[in-house]
């Protein structure tokens, strides 16, 4: 459960503390997550690394989506007031991205609460980014989303 819930990359000894497991059982459990499909391992760097399969994640989300959304046009209203909220964020700092909008936190007028703030919306719109993806990914294949009993040229 730990492992597929990772946003980014961690050793077998990072996963075994954080499920409160020893390393040799989590080690084979994670071989068997890898075998399975359900995770990645990267061994490119000094530790060898685990983390979930995102295409898979973002697939299993666009199919949850699409089946939790009345219409695709209920989605796509969802998307405009995404794609809204980064306007206006983008309106009432005069930033075009997250990252320009944290290089203001460091200007001299910017009090501390403010700059909390700042960092916080800029999370928040990396995260909206991210959702945008995924929500346009399911508008564009709402069709091939639907389940299977759902296509009108689905067979028994």
């Amino acid at each position: 459960m730990v492992a597929r819930q990772l946003s980014e990359p961690k050793t077998a000894n990072w996963i075994a503390t954080e499920a409160s497991w020893s390393h040799e059982p989590t080690a084979r459990v994670l071989d068997r997550l890898v075998e399975d499909g359900i995770l990645r391992r990267d061994e490119s760097g000094p530790h060898t690394t685990y983390y979930p399969d995102y295409r898979k994640q973002i697939i299993q989300e666009a199919m949850r989506l699409r089946d939790s959304s009345g219409s695709v046009a209920e989605l796509t209203d969802k998307l405009d007031e995404m794609r809204s909220r980064i306007r206006d964020w983008e309106a009432v700092f005069g930033v075009e991205s997250p990252n320009e909008l944290r290089a203001t936190v460091g200007d001299s007028a910017v009090s501390p609460a403010e700059a909390d703030r700042r960092r916080e919306i800029a999370r928040d719109w990396e995260q909206l980014q991210r959702r945008i993806r995924i929500v346009e990914f399911t508008v564009r294949e709402w069709d091939f989303l639907a389940p299977m009993g759902s296509h009108p040229d689905a067979t028994a």
